[in-house]
């Protein structure tokens, strides 16, 4: 365990999953409870419109319909929650040091670190939504395995989609060409698992959306960021060409995610307190097994179950993410850390 003086020299960086992290009632115990994330998640389903209050219906009701692996409702609530959990830590009076998001929670690092507003970061996450309709259907394959232990299963649309850890490679593509490769690695002795989407994310098949939002990005304001932002696709901080760069933010539909590299360049970078702002705990199981953390240098730890066990079990996980930052000397007092109020515009 580290000592005392150890842990002050921890900085924490905000960690934000991607699509796949969504489950059922994720965090609902949480709005209407914890004020601070009750009004940043109604801020995104607001911006939303009408279709907003269909995506909090859902959230909030025992049965989902549509299910929370159809794009339409798993990204925008994985969004408002990702961003809310973000803004709750941050209303503890915790600065971060870093900002890394794992595929769309890209989107949400990006707006925390005042790169991309909300509004137009939400109306970007609305237009790929929207074009990705017309996207044959496909999906994404989580396999334990290097990337180029399956290079021989790649091919026919199916590619790396992400690199999450040594051994934890995901693959993405159309739909039939998926299920051979998953037929192949099971005949193989491979084991693999279906990822909570049925959309090919970060593959060729993507394209099109990349080049519908080109376009509408070029009306979007993107400033440099003001606190370090990892990016998951360049596996570094970003810089300011790559904030102005329209074909950057673009193309990451179709970009694979490198998240394992940049949580590797994130860890050498500083000793961190790492903070998963999101549901699932899927990236806290990842960076548990990087050295930086088994050696006790740097720590992670989860802000919600990894699974829906109910309100008691979201509100005692956030009591205790508090408790681990208090206990490490990292929340500064309330309103006085730099941190932007809620509704208030980022530019």
């Amino acid at each position: 365990m580290s000592s005392g003086r150890e842990s002050r020299q921890r900085s924490v960086a905000l960690l934000f999953p991607g699509t796949g992290a969504q489950h059922a009632r994720m965090a609902a115990g949480l709005y209407g409870h914890e004020p601070v994330f009750t009004r940043a998640a109604d801020a995104v389903l607001d911006l939303l419109g009408p279709e907003g209050g269909a995506v909090r219906a859902d959230w909030l009701t025992r049965e989902p319909a549509p299910p929370l692996d159809a794009d339409e409702r798993a990204a925008p609530l994985l969004f408002a929650v990702d961003y809310a959990m973000g803004r709750l830590v941050e209303s503890w009076g915790v600065r971060p040091a870093a900002y890394l998001g794992h595929s769309m929670g890209e989107c949400v690092a990006a707006v925390l670190a005042g790169v991309l507003s909300l509004s137009d970061a939400v109306m970007l996450l609305r237009e790929r939504v929207g074009a990705q309709r017309a996207v044959p259907p496909g999906g994404m394959l989580a396999v334990a395995a290097t990337p180029a232990e399956l290079s021989g299963y790649l091919g026919d649309g199916v590619v790396v989609g992400a690199l999450n850890a040594p051994r934890h490679t995901v693959l993405s593509g159309p739909e039939r060409a998926l299920r051979v490769v998953e037929r192949r690695l099971a005949a193989d002795g491979r084991t693999s698992r279906r990822l909570a989407t049925r959309t090919p994310y970060h593959s060729p098949a993507l394209a099109p959306v990349a080049h519908e939002t080109e376009t509408l990005l070029r009306t979007v304001r993107r400033s440099a960021p003001r606190r370090p932002l990892y990016s998951a696709y360049l596996a570094r901080p970003v810089r300011e060409e790559d904030v102005l760069s329209t074909r950057f933010w673009a193309e990451q539909p179709t970009a694979p995610v490198l998240f394992w590299p940049t949580l590797d360049r994130l860890l050498g970078d500083g000793d961190r307190l790492l903070v998963e702002a999101g549901p699932g705990q899927s990236l806290t199981v990842l960076a548990r097994g990087h050295r930086a953390v088994r050696s006790g240098r740097s720590a992670v730890i989860g802000t919600l179950p990894a699974r829906a066990l109910g309100p008691e079990e979201d509100r005692r996980a956030v009591r205790a993410a508090r408790a681990r930052l208090a206990a490490e000397g990292l929340l500064g007092a309330p309103g006085h850390s730099g941190v932007l109020p809620v509704d208030a515009p980022v530019s």
